[in-house]
């Protein structure tokens, strides 16, 4: 009996060449366009109904069928409610990853399998492995980064469980380059292939994140202060405008460029240096909170590779996993052996084994003292 795939198509290349190749590999293939967000920002319309044009025309080319489900109110509250959220309490999410986690691979793959799927399977740079349990009982799910790891996406998984790894389908993830894909997709007369790719955060376009949060957060004009000193360099709309290690926009004018060191959204106030080396802005100790673990358990304290931004360097750290409140070991220690930037707090660290994505953990906001308050 031909098993069944049901297909996250976004209208991108990435899916219409996964749609393909699900086809070429004997599969009964169901497209499904998963209506996130539709509603035009001031200055930006929202790209969907194009988006959708383009899965439609992929479907049609296969000769698969496509369906639209509305994922608007679950986006709404679990990825768009969460990133303003986090703005508001001065921190800088990933709202990607809670996309994948509780739109993506939470309502689509849950009505999938409910409609009778085999599998579901979706567009992302990222591979899955199935071994045979230790004990010999069933198999065992492992998540990989793919073969391009400049486009790999595992950074964005973690919080799927192997649970759903088990019955998911990366078809593009052993293809090497971005640009090998386009090939392949232009091979196959799918017409998508000259496509962009989409950058920053899906459903705010180029209206960028400024813009939106201001639209939607109180706007609150305070101080940029000196991190050594304490002097005012200049103003600005909202301390939740500003994310650690930035250094465009802050608006001071003149003089030597500037980094953020730190905010404090509650006293409203944006702290930057001048000082490229200056301690605060580096850091070789990193605590993580509300981790998840593909397995479901956290890997034994040790040597692993640490990756704090998508396409960031791979780096080697001890990560130790310490027990919470409720024993659910859901705070990790991170030690780097030399002095790394430091990660803007909310921002996701990922732990690799080699090739295997076990897990990871939002970035804690430091303990930081300005100078001149010591």
């Amino acid at each position: 009996m031909t098993e069944s795939v049901f297909l996250g198509m976004s209208g991108g290349v990435d899916s219409a060449l996964a749609a393909a190749l699900l086809l070429e590999q004997g599969y009964d293939v169901h497209a499904v366009y998963m209506r996130n967000w539709s509603r035009d920002l001031p200055g930006f319309k929202c790209t969907w109904a194009d988006d959708l044009a383009d899965a439609e025309r992929v479907a049609v080319t296969l000769g698969i069928d496509l369906d639209v489900w509305d994922c608007e109110a679950e986006y709404k509250s679990t990825v768009v409610d969460y990133l303003v959220d986090a703005y508001a309490h001065g921190l800088t999410p990933n709202p990607d990853v809670m996309c994948n986690q509780t739109v993506k691979f939470g309502t689509f793959a849950e009505r999938a399998f409910a409609e009778g799927a085999d599998f579901v399977a979706t567009g992302h740079y990222a591979r899955v492995r199935r071994d045979v349990a230790p004990d010999g009982a069933g198999t065992r799910t492992h998540l990989l980064r793919a073969a391009d790891e400049h486009k790999d996406q595992t950074y964005f998984l973690w919080r799927v469980p192997a649970a759903t790894f088990a019955r998911t389908l990366f078809p593009i993830g052993d293809i090497p380059t971005k640009a090998q894909v386009r090939r392949m997709c232009a091979e196959r007369g799918l017409g998508v292939e000259s496509k962009p790719d989409s950058d920053g955060i899906c459903f705010i376009g180029p209206v960028g994140i400024r813009n939106f949060l201001l639209s939607t957060l109180e706007r609150r004009a305070g101080d940029i202060v000196e991190w050594e000193t304490g002097c005012v360099l200049g103003h600005h709309d909202g301390a939740f405008l500003f994310t650690v290690g930035q250094r465009k926009g802050l608006g001071v004018g003149g003089g030597p460029k500037r980094y953020v060191v730190t905010t404090d959204v509650q006293s409203n106030v944006v702290y930057a240096t001048a000082d490229p080396n200056c301690p605060a802005l580096w850091t070789r100790e990193v605590e993580l909170e509300d981790a998840h673990w593909v397995q479901g358990e956290p890997p034994a304290a040790g040597e692993y590779l640490v990756r704090s931004r998508h396409t960031g360097e791979l780096r080697p750290a001890r990560v130790t996993p310490l027990s919470g409140e409720k024993n659910d070991h859901s705070h990790v220690r991170v030690e780097y052996p030399e002095p790394v930037r430091t990660v803007a707090p909310g921002q996701s660290a990922v732990i690799y084994d080699g090739l295997e994505c076990l897990g990871g953990g939002i970035i804690s906001r430091p303990r930081l003292v300005p100078p001149f308050m010591a």
